[in-house]
């Protein structure tokens, strides 16, 4: 049978921070990966993944992350248009696409594999970049082989095999700004973002992981001016992470430290962190 689940205002919510702050290390058993200490907060504050039952409100989202980490932080998935190209596996992987590292061992040989982090400041080794085009009012990927790096250079040449050149992309990989606008606006209209300090205590199959949930950040009303400026400067990042068996989705992602610079509001609820 479920439990129903306690609404509280933001005000409520900011004191069970500082709450959850008093009580300490927490153990983390939420496993290993990135998100533990957002699954971990979760459960201290009883609540479903990611869903903050703040009433007669604007949706508000719940970020946590390690505070020494240096992952960039998952904003939404947005797969590119057009959508009806199935971009990423029809064109991005089949015809720009590279050996994956475990073709022939954990996948088949003919396995490919399109990965890469960019952004609007610089290009990647292999000549991707993201564009911002004012005009068409869109995020675009772009290609430019003046900027692949020499040891590219073979994949390269398969690259003019399979597209016929090695101009810019012929239908190029796109998302339009008031699509960018809805998605963001459902998933970051309103934030709080969460650090928390990590310790291990023990040694072998007795060593524990432990978070300190020392710093809170409220963040009301997300800029859409503010968003497109910060892909224009390079601070937010479009990571593809696809394979010929799996497409692990595309998404939009931002370091930490520039979270405020998307938002009219930030207000620190909470900073215990050390000196």
């Amino acid at each position: 049978m479920s439990t129903q689940l306690q609404a509280f205002s933001k005000e409520e919510l900011i004191q069970k921070f500082k709450e959850i702050y008093a009580k300490g290390w927490i153990e983390n058993v939420r496993g290993r990966n990135d998100g533990a200490v957002g699954n971990t907060l979760e459960d201290l504050l009883g609540i479903p993944e990611n869903n903050l039952p703040i009433p007669n409100a604007a949706e508000w989202e719940l970020k946590a992350q390690r505070s020494e980490t240096s992952s960039l932080l998952t904003m939404f998935h947005m797969e590119p248009s057009p959508r009806a190209m199935h971009v990423v596996s029809d064109i991005l992987l089949l015809k720009y696409g590279w050996p994956s590292a475990e073709a022939g061992l954990k996948y088949p040989e003919d396995e490919k594999s399109f990965r890469g982090t960019l952004n609007a400041r610089n290009f990647s080794d292999r000549g991707f970049k993201v564009q911002v085009n004012d005009k068409e009012r869109r995020v675009e990927i772009v290609f430019d082989n003046s900027h692949t790096d020499e040891r590219h250079k073979e994949w390269e040449r398969s690259v003019k095999n399979r597209v016929g050149h090695l101009n810019n992309f012929e239908i190029i990989p796109y998302w339009g700004f008031d699509d960018l606008f809805h998605k963001a606006g459902v998933k970051l209209t309103n934030c709080f973002y969460v650090q928390a300090d990590e310790k291990w205590e023990g040694k072998g199959r007795k060593r524990k992981n432990y978070f300190l949930y020392n710093y809170v950040l409220k963040l009301s009303q997300f800029d859409q001016e503010k968003f497109i400026e910060a892909i224009r400067q390079g601070k937010v990042y479009v990571d593809f992470d696809a394979r010929t068996g799996h497409n692990h989705g595309t998404k939009f992602r931002i370091r930490y430290t520039d979270i405020p610079s998307l938002y009219r509001n930030a207000e620190v609820v909470l900073d215990m962190r050390s000196k």
